[in-house]
């Protein structure tokens, strides 16, 4: 394990508190003294964590080798947890992140909490390294390849016939192919990290979703 994955692991497991949490809060102070990490960023949860990462991979870059570590917060309500272990009051390490638009309130109150603003409004974020998708990453990659090709990844992930199974249950059956793809992606256990993956593998590179082209250009 290198030194980028020891800090995430450090850091998730001293955000949750149990038992291990003073040994992993010493391992991430000292990582962080030895500048091991350059900026960490919040995402809301692991298919965040791997879009981000695959798309840095398809412009060449490691964020891992950069010094940059992907934290995964198990959910938008913990960023405020995060931000006190890694903000200007804790390890005071670089920070970015995304979240959905419906935990963009979670996020800006964190930051102003953490003294990283007032009254912050999207606009604001941004320049802190914060981004916000319409409605969630799922539906920002969906919008930008378009139903077609989005289908045509279904199909080469071998969940054609699964999908349209599923089209035909009677909660979807009046939903819009673009929510039926998006609806689809969370049903299974690690089907959204799949086609987290997928998805941004199959993008043309002159149109990323633009949360998370920032993202990666602020990074």
């Amino acid at each position: 394990m290198d030194a980028i994955e020891r800090f995430r692991g450090a850091v998730i497991e001293w955000a949750a508190g149990g038992a291990g949490a003073p040994a992993a809060a010493g391992a991430a102070r000292e990582l962080a003294a030895r500048g091991v990490v350059r900026t960490a960023v919040l995402v809301e949860g692991v298919s965040d964590q791997v879009a981000l990462e695959a798309l840095a991979a398809r412009h060449g870059r490691s964020l891992g080798a950069e010094g940059i570590p992907v934290i995964p917060l198990g959910g938008a309500t913990s960023i405020g947890r995060f931000l006190n272990l890694l903000g200007p009051q804790g390890l005071d390490v670089g920070l970015a992140g995304l979240c959905d638009a419906g935990e963009e309130s979670h996020f800006a109150r964190a930051l102003e909490r953490s003294g990283l603003g007032r009254d912050l409004s999207r606009a604001d974020m941004e320049p802190l390294g914060f981004y916000v998708c319409d409605a969630d990453l799922e539906e920002e990659l969906i919008r930008t390849l378009g139903a077609v090709p989005v289908q045509q990844v279904v199909e080469e992930q071998g969940d054609l016939r699964a999908f349209h199974i599923f089209q035909k249950q009677p909660a979807q059956r009046e939903r819009s192919v673009e929510r039926q793809l998006r609806r689809f992606m969370c049903t299974i256990s690690g089907r959204k990290s799949q086609y987290a993956r997928s998805l941004v593998d199959a993008l043309d590179l002159t149109r990323v979703p633009r949360p998370l082209d920032r993202l990666l250009a602020h990074l």
